[in-house]
């Protein structure tokens, strides 16, 4: 890079920003900035969360909101698109947008050209990379953006932005990015196999700051078996109700173990919450189950710390969508608290079954409850999956390797 004076500044293109879901994308910002990255932050929406996380204010900045609907700046995009329109790369922009639109004919892609406009209007002339989060539409408006400016762009892709567009565009957006990570091994392989050159794909874990989550007291020997309603076994689930999560087949998996003594609580927001209630009325366990709502890290803590079982129900839904490599398992996992997750993606690759954690079969209610019931009745075995869940976490999901991974792949784009 060139000196503290003349160094480029990355524009990170974010979906939303700040957002309580997505504080491993925080994390990463964080820690590129600590290593001296000149960034500055670009959002295609408003925040929508009430909080924020610490690791937002020590980031310290606002980000320039594009108009997530063009109609509602009309004047904005007018001056980008006159401004835009003088640029070198214009011509090819637009052309290339226009093919997107042939096969997409959505409001969805003639918004994303609009803030891409507004983008390559408004960067820093010292701008020398546009670094997005996330493939599918922050991925187009930076894709149409860079080439207006003459700007290479970069992509960390994850999960739903993956496997939710078609190939076309994977394949085209692959030929023309100067670099992808993505968070686990499968995505990877995915995308390395729809690349014209595989070596552009880079698997890189985002990992845990453990810093944020230090390592819990000892715990006191013994531990709920689920045969003493005064004193339930305590199961806790973090993620946002949506179906991806799996929470009705976890409900129906539940229902099937009301024999035991066992108690959920859910910490997250999402549209599928009155469906969700309904179906634990439905199955006579609603009194078992408290939906928490959104938490900040630091009350997430007490909560892993507070419970005696982790479980998260992944699933692959009806539209492609799935998780990654959820970083709440990862978060459990740094408490002791053993895990029972299912064989999707990469959950795999951190739970091992057996071993740092027990696994079962997606959309399969009854291999669930079985898994539940051995857990929830034997307090030895959660001990031991805990501490080697732990083991496991510390040894090879750390955030440091990964982010300065991205860093090292940010720099030598700019040294270019």
């Amino acid at each position: 890079m060139t000196d503290e004076t003349e160094r480029p500044r990355v524009a990170i293109v974010l979906k939303g920003y700040p957002r309580l879901s997505e504080t491993f994308i925080a994390q990463e910002i964080l820690g590129l900035i600590r290593l001296g990255l000149d960034v500055g932050l670009v959002s295609l929406r408003l925040p929508t969360d009430e909080r924020e996380h610490p690791v937002h204010r020590e980031i310290g900045q606002v980000p320039n909101y594009l108009p997530e609907y063009l109609y509602t700046d009309i004047p904005r995009v007018f001056r980008s698109w006159l401004k835009a329109r003088r640029l070198p790369g214009y011509a090819e922009a637009r052309r290339l947008f226009l093919s997107d639109w042939r096969r997409d004919r959505t409001p969805n892609r003639g918004r994303r050209f609009g803030q891409a406009l507004v983008l390559a209007a408004e960067l820093p002339p010292e701008t020398g990379l546009i670094y997005v989060h996330f493939l599918h539409t922050p991925g187009s408006v930076a894709r149409y953006a860079g080439i207006m400016r003459g700007l290479p762009f970069a992509v960390s892709a994850h999960a739903k932005d993956i496997w939710t567009i078609p190939a076309w565009e994977k394949r085209e957006k692959l030929a023309d990015c100067a670099f992808l990570v993505t968070c686990t091994a499968a995505n990877a392989a995915h995308l390395a196999a729809l690349a014209p050159d595989p070596a552009r794909v880079g698997l890189v874990y985002h990992g845990l700051d453990l810093h944020r989550f230090p390592a819990p007291p000892p715990a006191a020997p013994g531990g709920r078996d689920g045969t003493d309603p005064a004193d339930p076994v305590r199961l806790l689930s973090v993620g946002r109700l949506v179906d991806k999560k799996g929470y009705a087949g976890l409900f129906d998996a539940l229902g099937r173990l009301r024999d035991l003594a066992w108690r959920l609580e859910i910490a997250g927001g999402g549209p599928l919450k009155a469906e969700l209630k309904a179906r634990a009325e439905r199955l006579g366990i609603a009194e078992r189950i408290h939906f928490a709502g959104s938490m900040t890290q630091s009350e997430l803590l007490e909560r892993y710390r507070a419970a005696d079982l982790f479980v998260l129900n992944c699933r692959v839904s009806d539209d492609g969508d799935r998780d990654g490599l959820p970083n709440v398992l990862m978060e459990a996992q740094s408490q002791r608290l053993a895990a029972v997750s299912t064989a999707v993606s990469a959950v795999p690759e951190i739970i091992r079954d057996g071993e740092t954690g027990l696994l079962a079969s997606p959309d399969d209610p009854e291999a669930l409850a079985a898994v539940l019931r051995t857990a929830i009745g034997a307090p030895e075995l959660r001990a031991r999956l805990g501490a080697a869940g732990e083991a496991h976490l510390r040894a090879r999901f750390g955030h440091e390797a990964g982010i300065r991974a991205v860093f090292e792949r940010i720099r030598r784009v700019l040294a270019r």
